[in-house]
Parts: structure tokens; C-alpha cells; sequence
């Protein structure tokens, strides 16, 4: 059968017949294959924004309805805009001489200024006064500054406008100056409302952290998370003021008024100074002269318990936010230490869950918003005042009243007269009497 193959006379032929049969067979499996990789890529086209839900996000709430709605989620972060639409096939392709060398295009070469960068480990959050929103991100070593409205980004980076260590806190005054706690570099860098670096504050600090402006006291106040201590400075002169707490105690203090590797601080209209007191998975409560006030919380895993609560801050109304990275949940307190409502369910992705839950800021508009390390992003919601929450349940009331008023006119009114028939009845007609004999 196979002898043409030991012919040289009849091997180039026979070669030849072989592939063009091979080649005849294969054209129509390849054009196969070919129709059904285009009909995959048209029923499955990339993604080319945003991540998209099954669910409108936006009219997620808590507590959940009938209750008059105090939270409602807004939005997320994640980076910079990233284009999507440009096709690959429109990229300029390199030169001979950048291929020879393995050199890259113009298109293909990295600008730092409009390189879509993403967040990865987001800590701190601060808002300025013009709304927008800052997330320090420890492992891109830079400030993301976030436009809530367009999702614009801009950035503060590492090497370029600053020089950061390890990013932790945030926290900007009334005139848009920035400070960043950096704990690698031991320091609290200020920036002017340009981004320009205009001083530092380094006196006693070993591992700053959770940062917070007085801004009617003008204090500064900065957690020391390895010395157990909050350091008070002047927020203008930088000068250290005092310490709460007692340092070099290396964690193990659990009396009123010390610490156990705190984290978060934050400060009330009235002055009074709020701290997450880590590892004894507590809030304590200071006054503005750093005088110990109250405590709450305790050690669990569910609602109304802490398991290494890091995040904190205050709303207009009083209310304390704190940030459970454990328990990945975001619980509201009143001053006793009351739970008024909590979000976050379970660890996930999907809006109003979290994953290594850390920061949480409030600003003037009582919007909230919440730093994640692993999804990389910050969420933000609505806090529903306790003013607005009272108007809300009001109309709500009166809704309810004016249904209700209905429903009774409608059941208490008479039944309506049955309708006339349109023509009178007709007359039956006598019967002539018989004809007489």
C-alpha cells in the first residue's frame, strides 16, 4: 500500500497528491472552527467599563423597608478611567530597529501621569472641601484623589510630587491641607492645597497611623499604634502638646484610659476624641483636654461585638461609624455604645459587602465612605439624618392616613341606583271581545 513512498520516480507526486488531500480535509474543519470562535466573541463581548450588576445597587438601603431607610449606598472606586475602545489593531506598531532590539512603540510605552492606575490597598480616606475624596494606598505607595461626581482621578505618587514609606492615615483641615501619617518613615507629612509638600511632623513618633484635625481647637491628633499612644500636637506649629495613653506597655494594657496597639481616632463638633483600641477590640471616649470619658465594645463575631476594629469616624448627628476588619461589617453606635444599625453581611465583593474592611470617613454632606485592601476600592453611602429620617417617617404617616381616609369613604358610601331601562315598558294589548250571534 505504501511501496510509492520507496519510489523515487513517484515519491514528488505522490507527495504532493498527500498534502493537497491533508490540505482539502483541514480547510473546512479550520473554517469551522474559525465561525464558531467569531460566533463566541459576538455572544460574549469583553467587558468595556465598570463592573455591571444583575441588581441595582442603588437602591440598596439599610435598615430594609418598611423602616425608614438611614443608609443607602451610592457608589464605588476602584482607579483611574481606563479606555477600553481603542482597538488593538490601531496601536502603531514599532519599528524594525525597536523590534530588532525588543524595544516597545510610542503607544506602548508607560506615561506615569495618565497611566490607569488601581487601587490595590487602600487605607486612609479624607474629603476636602470641595468634595473630593483621598485614599491613601499602601501597596501603589500613593494618594488616589477621587472626583465623586465624574469619577475623575487624580494622584499624589511616590516619587514624584512626594516621597512615602508606608501609607496608613489621612486628614484634611478647613484650608485643604493634607496630612498623611507615613509609618515607615516615622513621620506626618502636610501638603498645601496645591499638593505641595510644606512641612512634617516627626516629634516622638515611631508608627503613626490613624490621623485627626480639631479644627475649632486646632489639634492634631495622631495614633502611635507600636508606642500604644495618641500624640496631640498644634496643627500649626506641629508642636507635641501631650499623650493619651501609657507607652511602652507592648500591648498588654487593658485599663480605661490606655491602649492595646490602637488604630483609628476620630473627633467630634464638641471636640471629644474617639479611639479604636485594637487588640482589646473596644472604642474609648476622651474628652478635648484628653481626659478619659467612656468605653464600649467588646470582644465576638456578631453585630454590636468587635474582633480588631481599625477604622472610625463621627457623623452630624453624634453617631459613631466603626470598621470591623475581621467581621468585615460597618457598624453605627450611639455614645453608650448602643448599636443602632450595622452593614455588611458575610465577606464579599458585591456592593455593601467588604472585604479587610480598615478605613471610614463622614463628611460634611454626610456622605460616608469605606476603604477595602483586597477588592481594592472605596464605597461610598448616604447617611440619612436624624432630621431627614423624621420628615421621612412624617410623610410617610400621612400617606398612609389620606389611604386609609379613602378606603373608609369607599366602604361607608351608598350602593349606586340601579339605571332605568332606557324605552317604557310596552303595554300588553286587550283581546277584542268575540263577535256577537
Amino acid at each position: 500500500m505504501f511501496r510509492f513512498l520507496l519510489n523515487p520516480t513517484r515519491t514528488p507526486r505522490a507527495a504532493f497528491l498527500l498534502m493537497l488531500a491533508a490540505l482539502l480535509v483541514t480547510l473546512p474543519i479550520a473554517a469551522r472552527a474559525e465561525k464558531k470562535k467569531k460566533a463566541q466573541s459576538a455572544a460574549a463581548p469583553a467587558e468595556t467599563g465598570p463592573r455591571k450588576f444583575t441588581f441595582d445597587p442603588r437602591k440598596l438601603v439599610w435598615p430594609s423597608p418598611p423602616n425608614v431607610a438611614r443608609v443607602k449606598w451610592l457608589d464605588y472606586y476602584a482607579g483611574s478611567k481606563i479606555d477600553y475602545t481603542t482597538p488593538a489593531a490601531a496601536k502603531a506598531k514599532a519599528s524594525w530597529m525597536d523590534r530588532l532590539a525588543g524595544g516597545q512603540s510610542d503607544q506602548e510605552k508607560i506615561n506615569p501621569k495618565t497611566f490607569p492606575f488601581q487601587l490595590i490597598g487602600p487605607y486612609g480616606i479624607a474629603i476636602d472641601s470641595k468634595g473630593y475624596v483621598y485614599a491613601a494606598d499602601q501597596r501603589v505607595g500613593a494618594i488616589f484623589i477621587f472626583n465623586p461626581e465624574t469619577h475623575d482621578t487624580d494622584m499624589i505618587r511616590n516619587g514624584f510630587e512626594a516621597h512615602f514609606g508606608w501609607l496608613n492615615g489621612l486628614a484634611i483641615d478647613d484650608d485643604d491641607r493634607l496630612f498623611v501619617s507615613d509609618g515607615k518613615m516615622h513621620r506626618v507629612m502636610v501638603f498645601s492645597p496645591r499638593h505641595e509638600v510644606e512641612g512634617q511632623v516627626t516629634e516622638g513618633l515611631a508608627d503613626p497611623v490613624g490621623i485627626a484635625l480639631d479644627t475649632t481647637n486646632r489639634f492634631l491628633y495622631v495614633v502611635d499604634t507600636q508606642l500604644d499612644q495618641v500624640f496631640v500636637y498644634d496643627a500649626d506649629t506641629f508642636k507635641l502638646l501631650r499623650k493619651i495613653g501609657t507607652g511602652g506597655k507592648n500591648h498588654f494594657l487593658t485599663t480605661p484610659g490606655d491602649f492595646g496597639a490602637p488604630q483609628g481616632v476620630a473627633v467630634d463638633t464638641d471636640g471629644n476624641v474617639y479611639v479604636t483600641d485594637t487588640l482589646n477590640n473596644r472604642v474609648e471616649i476622651f474628652d478635648a483636654d484628653g481626659n478619659f470619658i467612656s468605653t464600649f465594645g467588646k470582644a465576638g463575631d456578631g453585630p454590636g461585638t468587635f474582633a480588631r476594629p481599625k477604622g472610625i469616624a463621627v457623623d452630624s448627628d453624634g453617631h459613631i461609624w466603626v470598621a470591623d476588619e475581621m467581621q468585615d461589617r460597618l457598624q453605627v453606635f450611639n455614645r453608650e455604645g448602643q448599636l443602632l444599625t450595622f452593614i455588611g453581611q458575610g465577606h464579599g465583593e458585591l456592593p455593601g459587602q467588604f472585604k479587610a474592611l480598615v478605613g471610614v470617613a463622614v463628611d460634611k454632606k454626610n456622605r460616608v465612605f469605606t476603604s477595602e485592601q483586597y477588592p481594592g476600592r472605596v464605597q461610598m453611602f448616604q447617611y440619612v439624618s436624624e432630621t431627614e429620617a423624621a420628615a421621612e417617617k412624617t410623610k410617610h404617616e400621612e400617606e398612609l392616613k389620606k389611604a386609609a381616609e379613602r378606603r373608609q369613604k369607599a366602604a361607608s358610601s351608598p350602593a349606586a341606583p340601579a339605571k332605568a331601562d332606557s324605552a317604557p315598558a310596552e303595554k300588553p294589548t286587550p283581546t277584542p271581545p268575540p263577535p256577537g250571534p
